[in-house]
């Protein structure tokens, strides 16, 4: 059996993916920042294990009790929706933390293993913001932008050694998971100034045409990590597949 390593698995995307990968028979290692057994199916074949991706001593520690991984899943990440006038820089620098740095660290300390044993895949999770750019989001679809430019680049020199880096795209969910990791609250972001143009926005946040669902973002993790081609992005939810068509 194989074995994947899921980073945020705690709710939300990564929650459902775990599930989705146990449930076709794979050796799941879900990470989280406080671990949860309560979530998951008693199983030998899950494991739950601590992770702070924005620590290298905790990053070392569970590479160290994970063993041999297959395939490494980098969806941990924070949101932040506002103004970026208003966004002070500590919040920018968290974002970054973890969105970015976070899955970059992430992903240096799977490579060797992957690199001597010439297999594996990285998949990273972003976001269609870096498709088609939202507003009151610009720190949040930056730190997105910068593991897309990242894995690209990535893909080259792995391929050398059999070592695959995809990208999955999730559409727009407005889950409580988003909002639950943003730093700072969203009406702390909104200066006076912005108030008529950020309404109609959340507007349409709240109540979005197409919704992707968890278990889209899932299935795109899952083909991605088993898919041998050289194909790179693979978007997740109808409107995520549309901006990419469109792109």
């Amino acid at each position: 059996m194989k074995t994947v390593l899921i980073t945020g698995s705690s709710s939300g995307y990564g929650l459902e993916t775990a599930r989705h990968f146990h449930q076709r028979g794979w050796i799941v290692i879900a990470t989280m920042r406080n671990p949860r057994t309560d979530i998951l199916p008693a199983s030998e074949c899950i494991r739950v294990l601590p992770l702070d991706v924005t620590s290298a001593t905790s990053i070392a520690a569970l590479i160290e009790a994970a063993g041999p991984i297959d395939v490494l899943v980098n969806n941990a990440g924070i949101g932040i929706v506002g103004a970026f006038e208003a966004t002070p820089m500590e919040h920018v620098r968290r974002v970054f933390e973890t969105n970015t740095f976070g899955t970059m660290a992430m992903t240096q300390a799977v490579i060797p293993q992957m690199r001597e044993r010439r297999s594996g895949v990285i998949v990273n999770v972003t976001s269609s913001a870096t498709l088609a750019p939202m507003p009151l989001a610009a720190a949040y679809t930056a730190s997105k932008q910068a593991i897309e430019g990242f894995t690209g680049s990535l893909a080259h020199e792995l391929a050398a050694f059999d070592v695959r880096a995809k990208l999955v795209e999730p559409g727009y969910a407005p889950t409580t998971r988003f909002a639950h990791n943003t730093p700072v609250s969203v009406m702390d972001l909104i200066p006076p100034g912005y108030a008529d143009f950020a309404q109609p926005i959340f507007a349409g946040y709240a109540n979005p045409p197409l919704i992707t669902k968890e278990s889209d973002v899932a299935e795109a993790v899952f083909l991605a990590a088993n898919d041998a081609s050289d194909r790179l992005r693979y978007p997740a939810g109808a409107d995520a597949v549309a901006l990419a068509e469109a792109a």
